[in-house]
Formats: structure tokens, sequence, C-alpha cells
């Protein structure tokens, strides 16, 4: 199959290793030219994924219609917030029974929309039923290592999840099938948000219990907030959900959870992410979640409380006590 990665960060590089060492022929494209000029000399992704080789039949190139041009599969591994304007480029590129595979996590500020909305609502010649999520507990840094990893591909037409499962799966990635693309996608951007908050309580010095009762509570939040947009609940208790949370949480590699104990720590947003050279996508996810939960009047106090801790300068300690000393209530 003729496979386009749109993205070429540690997590779209690792997938189009992935995907050539299942026998297809893989385009890898690159916002800059010059990090395209850099891996296609040294085949290797210096910036975002250090030490690991890119075979040198990996097509690699800047050229963003050249690189989609005859595909039958394209990979966007582009950070939510950056996703449109990209695919905007593309509105007159035909899209018919081409299949979308979004591996990105995050809600789209402002319009508050799933990534798989964001296509639908760009690009014209797209089908619904072509557009798959893949998601779940997945660093890069791993899978590029082959280490076992295991995740979900979803979407509303189950041949087209299928299909997404039979070209990503290999012996060290194994992938399910799911046709709640609405719960995974919901489940890969909330985890970012809880994440950052896990890292706050790892940063403000709390310990392994407040961590435990965090994650746990978080899958209340994420499921309460997929019931009312449709989700199925037991995706919640899959790989995107609680699978997806628990590595977020816990990882050294995780982005979101590093932003968080910085942020425990003491230091600035600001400073934090001018000091980063990959996206962690929670960081504007936690506006959109704010957004949503005013939008649907639903209550989410974990998620709240990291909006009130990144955006509003409330002390970390504060925000927990006062998630602590909320009236009591039933566990379910």
């Amino acid at each position: 199959m003729r496979i386009t990665v749109l993205g070429a960060g540690s997590w779209g590089t690792t997938l189009a290793i992935l995907l050539h060492s299942n026998a297809h022929q893989v385009n890898l494209w690159s916002y800059q030219e010059e990090h395209a000029a850099s891996m296609r000399t040294n085949r290797v992704n210096k910036e975002f994924l250090p030490g690991v080789a890119i075979p040198l039949d990996v097509n690699i190139s800047s050229d963003l219609t050249y690189s989609v041009s005859g595909a039958e599969m394209v990979v966007t591994a582009i950070p939510t917030q950056f996703l449109r304007s990209v695919i905007e480029k593309l509105h007159g590129h035909n899209f018919h029974n081409v299949i979308i595979v979004n591996v990105a996590k995050g809600i789209e500020n402002d319009s508050l929309m799933t990534i798989s909305d964001v296509l639908l609502d760009v690009l014209p010649h797209i089908e619904k039923s072509n557009i798959v999520t893949l998601s779940g507990p997945s660093f890069a840094e791993e899978v590029s290592r082959k280490v076992p990893t295991a995740v979900v591909a979803a979407s509303i037409n189950i041949t087209t999840a299928k299909l997404a499962q039979k070209t990503f799966m290999t012996p060290y990635f194994r992938v399910y099938s799911s046709e709640d693309i609405r719960g995974v996608e919901l489940a890969g951007s909330l985890k970012n948000v809880i994440a950052i908050g896990a890292g706050i309580a790892d940063g403000a010095g709390f310990g392994d219990n407040t961590k435990a009762a965090i994650m746990t509570r978080a899958t209340v939040e994420i499921a309460r907030l997929g019931k009312v947009m449709g989700a199925k609940q037991e995706t919640f208790a899959g790989l995107s959900g609680i699978g997806d949370l628990i590595v977020t949480c816990m990882s050294k590699h995780s982005r979101n959870r590093y932003v968080g104990e910085e942020i425990g720590k003491g230091r600035k947003l600001k400073d934090i992410l001018a000091g980063m050279t990959m996206v962690a996508e929670g960081v504007a996810t936690t506006r959109s979640i704010h957004d949503l939960c005013n939008k649907f009047n639903v209550e989410l106090p974990i998620s709240n409380a990291v909006y009130q801790v990144l955006f509003e300068d409330k002390d970390p300690i504060i925000a927990t006590s006062d998630l602590m000393t909320r009236g009591a209530k039933g566990e379910i």
C-alpha cells in the first residue's frame, strides 16, 4: 500500500519506519525543508528520534502536495492545534477512497472539534467512514525500539478499522479494532490533561497515594464527558482510556507529565514551553476541555483544577486542597 505520513516528529517518524517494515511504500512529510533534507542525508531524525535509522527507501519530502499524491492511506501525525492549517492546503486534493488515520491526541481550541471532525470540516471529498483514529499507550521512544505495545484503531466503519489494524500490526505492535471513534478520540485527549495534573502532584511533592487518586477519579471524569458526547463507556476502560492514562501519568517519556511536574516545582508555563522541542498536546487541550465542561455543564473537577493552575496561576497546593475538601460523595 502507498502510505504518506504527515508530520516528522518522533511519532510520525516511528510509524513511517514501522509501516515500511510491513512492506508498504512510505512517504514521510516534514513541515520544514531543512529538517527533511537532514533526514534524507543522515537517514535519522536527529531532532526528534535520535539513534533510530530511517530506511533508505522511505521517501522524505517537505512538498505537501507531492507527498500525498497517489497515497492510498494518509497518516496525520500533526499536533492538533496545527492540523487545520496544514490540511487546508490540501483542500483541493481528491481524498475519495483514501483512508486517513489520525494519530495525534487533542481537541481543537475554539471549535472544540475532535480531529476527525476537523478533517471532515476541511476536506470536502473525505468520507466519514474512511477516517480512523489510532490511539493507546504508545510512546515513540519505545515503539521505535520494538518494545511490545498495544493500541486500538477506531472508525465508525469496522471494516475500515480492521484495514488499519492489518496495516499497522507487527509482532511488537498489536492493534485492536473498535467502532467507537468518538470515545477513543476523547480518551486520548483527556488523558493528556490528567497527566499534567499527575505531574503537578509529583512536582509539588505529593506521594503515590495522590497520583493513584488522580488517575482513578480521572477515569470517572473522562467517562462522564464521553457519555454526554455519545461515546461508549467501555472504551474508557480500554487501551485508549485507562491504558493510555496509566502510561502518560507515570512515564518519564511523557511530555505532559513533565510540564505538570515543572509547574508543581514552581516554574511558569511559558518558560517551560519555551524550553521544549516537542509539543505537549495537553496544554492546549486543557483549554478545550474547560470549554467543553462549560458547554455541556459536566462536572470535571480534576481537569478544571489543572486549568486553574495552568491559566489562572492558582497555587497547586491550594488547588489540591480544594479538590480534597469538596463535599462528600458516593464513589459511583
